[in-house]
């Protein structure tokens, strides 16, 4: 883990996403953070000291999905799948992800794959309850959204700089790409002209001014915030239960049959393009049911004593 001493920054973004808004100054305490991302090996250990099984592994309970297709409670999670031709970005992503059986962490693209040779990729296929065993495990936390977009920077002021990354503002200064997100046209064009397809390894990009490494692209990472529109400056924990529990209740999407509660993504992910979803910025946020798993978010932890 890094130290990272605290400092003001300047949180959010007014001329990007409107999720982002408004721009404000933040104040945050000094917190200890993963270097990299949660791997494949720091899981592996996990589960073959616990003997845990993630959601992804377990079929759901109809219960709690009343009126899904019974094909649908099987033990499967989504995974990226890019459509064999061109199609329009703004149509629906069922176009490019699959609800696939057998999609876990330790097969990250279905049955027949494995992370023999990923160890020091991001684990992936995790829904937010198996992120919180992991942490109870370690003894660690999920940073805020705050913490989290603070240490991205790596040490720069924020939004005050003006620009778009924590390297600057070009996506690919003079070439040299500074985190894996996708090249070409979203979702069917991958060009991979930085090396890599799905997950690179942690660290193989330069890091931050913090030491950090893939905060931006490689997996969206969980945070301890429930989303909300309008952006908040501080973890929405508030001063008792009461408060946790109101903000998980207005995090749900009214349009959600299911109900389900969302927390803050952030760091964008390889998927992310430019013709497609800019959020590969330290400002970028995203909402993310906790139940759900998918090919291209992990997590990182913190400590803050």
């Amino acid at each position: 883990m890094v130290w990272l001493p605290g400092g003001h920054f300047t949180m959010g973004s007014n001329r990007h996403y409107p999720e982002e808004r408004p721009e404000r100054g933040v104040d945050v305490e000094g917190f200890w953070i993963d270097r990299t991302p949660v791997t494949n090996g720091d899981f592996a250990r996990f589960v073959a000291a616990t003997g845990y099984r993630t959601l992804a592994e377990i079929a759901p309970d109809p219960a709690d999905y009343p009126g899904a297709l019974p094909e649908l409670l099987v033990p499967a999670s989504l995974v990226f799948q890019p459509p064999g031709r061109p199609v329009d970005p703004r149509g629906p992503a069922s176009q490019w992800w699959e609800f696939r059986p057998g999609a876990d962490w330790c097969h990250p693209t279905g049955p027949g794959s494995s992370i023999d040779d990923l160890s020091n990729h991001p684990v992936v296929h995790l829904a937010l309850a198996d992120v919180e065993a992991y942490l109870e495990w370690a003894g660690l936390d999920l940073p805020t959204e705050a913490e989290w977009e603070y240490a991205a920077w790596g040490g720069r002021a924020g939004g005050t700089t003006g620009a778009e990354f924590a390297w600057g503002d070009d996506l690919v200064p003079e070439g040299v790409h500074h985190a894996n997100v996708w090249q070409g046209l979203f979702p069917y064009a991958n060009l991979a002209e930085d090396g890599w397809v799905r997950t690179s390894p942690v660290g193989v990009y330069p890091a931050n001014g913090f030491g950090l490494h893939d905060m931006i692209g490689n997996v969206w990472e969980w945070t301890a915030d429930w989303w909300a529109m309008q952006a908040k400056d501080k973890s929405v924990g508030g001063c008792c239960a009461a408060a946790n529990q109101r903000a998980q209740a207005s995090s749900v999407d009214p349009q959600d049959p299911a109900r389900m509660a969302r927390r803050v993504l952030k760091g964008g992910s390889h998927l992310c393009a430019p013709n497609y979803c800019r959020r590969y910025r330290p400002a970028a946020r995203h909402p993310h049911p906790v139940d759900t798993s998918t090919s291209h978010v992990g997590f990182r932890c913190v400590r803050r004593s």
